[in-house]
């Protein structure tokens, strides 16, 4: 599968408290998706619609826990449409990574409230 945008961050938590916070966030944004989740790795996935795959890893840092966020395009026909389909992806890292630094930032907040902030 190829990546189609890469993030990564630290967030100044245990690596447990972190997965498991990631684990329900992902969970409760509303959307049907397929979830893979190997937390003895750290490692999960959601992956919805046609082409999207989310893949996070969570693993030990000095500073906390860093967290790895991968996107790929996971069709399974029309692979060479994905891009098209999106405007060939105009900004999207840029997008990716704004988002990304958001989700570092409520996984950190001391009065986390269990689920996406406004879902």
């Amino acid at each position: 599968m190829k990546a189609l945008a890469e993030a990564a961050g630290v967030v100044p938590r245990p690596p447990g408290e972190v997965f498991e916070r990631l684990r329900v966030w992902l969970t409760s944004g509303g959307y049907p998706m397929r979830m893979d989740v190997d937390a003895d790795r750290g490692f999960v996935a959601v992956q919805g619609g046609w082409w999207y795959r989310g893949e996070y890893r969570v693993t030990a840092d000095p500073a906390g826990s860093r967290v790895e966020h991968r996107v790929v395009n996971a069709a399974e026909w029309g692979r060479w449409g994905v891009p098209l389909a999106n405007r060939f992806f105009l900004g999207y890292r840029e997008k990716v990574a704004a988002g990304f630094a958001g989700l570092l930032a409520e996984l950190d907040r001391p009065d986390w409230p269990g689920v996406r902030s406004g879902a």
